[in-house]
C-alpha cells in the first residue's frame, strides 16, 4: 500500500491504495514513517498518491479500532519535518482529514487545480493530529486555520494558493515537484546545511 521508488537522490513515496481514496491504515503510517526514517542520505524526498486522490484521511474501519489516536500519525509527521533534504508534497487530488499532518510537515506543497483541502474533525468528534494546528496556522495563519479545523470549511486550489497552503498549482505535479527539486539534487548534501538556517 506503499510504494517506495529510489532515483539517485530523490526518494518517492506513493500512497498506493486508489480503490480507497489512499485512505491511511496503521501500517501504511508505519510504512511511510519507516521509509522517511531511512531516507537520510536523499538530497529531496517527494510525497504522492495513487489514482485522483492524495489521501481521504485516516481508514473510517482503523477510526473504531483507535486509529484516531494512534502514536504514528505524529511519528509520521515528524519523521517529515526532521527530514534533513527538502521535502515536497505532491498533492495529486483532494486532501483531508489527517492526511494533512504529513502534507503540512514538507517544505513545499504542490496540488492540481482541482484539489480540495479539508479537515472534518469537528463533525466527527476527533481531535486533530497534536502538532497540526500549529503548522496549519503558520502556513495560513490563526483565522483561517480555525476556518478548516474548527468551521469546517471546505477550500479549493486557488483558495488554498492564495491562502498559502500550497506553494503551487499544475496539471502535472510530479513534473512540478521534480523541478522544485532539482537545485537541492544537484547541491547534495550542501542543501541540508541551507534547510538548517530555517
Amino acid at each position: 500500500m506503499i510504494r517506495v521508488q529510489d532515483e539517485g537522490g530523490l526518494r518517492v513515496l506513493v500512497l498506493d491504495r486508489a480503490d480507497k481514496a489512499n485512505a491511511l491504515t496503521a501500517d501504511m503510517l508505519r510504512g511511510l514513517a519507516e521509509a522517511v526514517e531511512g531516507a537520510d542520505g536523499f538530497a529531496a524526498l517527494v510525497i504522492t498518491g495513487a489514482g485522483r486522490v492524495f489521501s481521504a484521511g485516516a481508514d473510517l474501519q482503523g477510526m473504531a479500532g483507535g486509529l484516531g489516536d494512534a502514536p504514528e500519525w505524529e511519528r509520521l509527521s515528524a519523521a517529515v519535518a526532521g527530514f534533513r533534504g527538502l521535502s515536497v508534497a505532491a498533492l495529486n487530488g483532494t486532501l483531508a482529514g489527517g492526511a494533512f499532518g504529513m502534507a503540512l510537515a514538507c517544505d513545499l506543497r504542490v496540488c492540481v487545480p482541482k484539489a480540495e483541502f479539508f479537515y472534518p474533525v469537528m463533525k466527527r468528534g476527533y481531535l486533530p493530529q497534536p502538532g497540526d494546528p500549529k503548522r496549519l496556522a503558520a502556513l495560513v495563519g490563526p483565522s483561517r486555520a480555525r476556518m478548516i479545523l474548527l468551521a469546517g470549511a471546505r477550500i479549493g486550489a486557488e483558495e488554498a494558493l492564495g491562502w498559502g497552503l500550497v506553494d503551487r498549482v499544475a496539471e502535472d505535479v510530479m513534473a512540478e515537484a521534480r523541478a522544485l527539486c532539482a537545485d537541492a539534487l544537484a547541491a547534495g548534501a550542501h542543501g541540508a546545511r541551507i534547510k538548517a538556517l530555517f
